[in-house]
């Protein structure tokens, strides 16, 4: 593990422990990332190449389906991982529970630039009640068409919350 890793762990209370018992694994950062949505805050969301070329695709093919598609979260450094942890904890939440809900520094794989985090307009934002959206039939149907899988069922090996708004593009293995 990288002794970065291994401080910041340590200084939010993250045992090496967790690590095992989640079965986590540490993510390189991405490189080149390119803008692809901009949010409603103005936030600019961002991915790899492949994976923006591909939520691009899909996107466009829920909208011939009458299906909008937008990101809620994209790309997200280890540095703002941290930053929501602390301030997380900073509000008394214990770390056991944040880890449920966050993955840490390093783990997520938001740092890839190749997981979004789903919602359709006027749809919950990241709650499991996306699932009851057309959004969700929507993507569990036709997302792997494009390289996204869900990367949270119920039940993930991680111990995160059910996460149906969570997709993590793979590649379809011809891009």
């Amino acid at each position: 593990m990288r002794d970065d890793l291994r401080d910041t762990w340590q200084l939010l209370g993250i045992s090496e422990a967790v690590f095992a018992a989640k079965a986590l694994q540490v993510y390189e950062e991405a490189g080149e990332l390119v803008d692809v949505e901009t949010g409603d805050d103005g936030r600019v969301w961002q991915l790899v190449p492949a994976a923006a070329n591909a939520w691009l695709r899909m996107q466009a093919a829920a909208a011939r389906k009458g299906i909008t598609l937008r990101i809620a979260s994209a790309y997200r450094s280890s540095a703002r991982q941290t930053e929501l942890i602390q301030r997380k904890l900073a509000a008394g939440e214990p770390i056991d529970n944040i880890l449920q809900v966050l993955a840490p520094p390093g783990c997520s794989e938001h740092h890839t630039g190749r997981a979004v985090d789903i919602y359709q307009p006027g749809g919950p934002v990241a709650e499991a009640a996306f699932e009851e959206t057309g959004a969700f039939a929507w993507l569990a149907t036709h997302a792997g068409e494009h390289g996204f899988t869900l990367s949270f069922p119920r039940g993930n090996a991680q111990g995160y919350v059910y996460e149906p708004w969570h997709w993590c593009y793979r590649g379809t293995g011809d891009v």
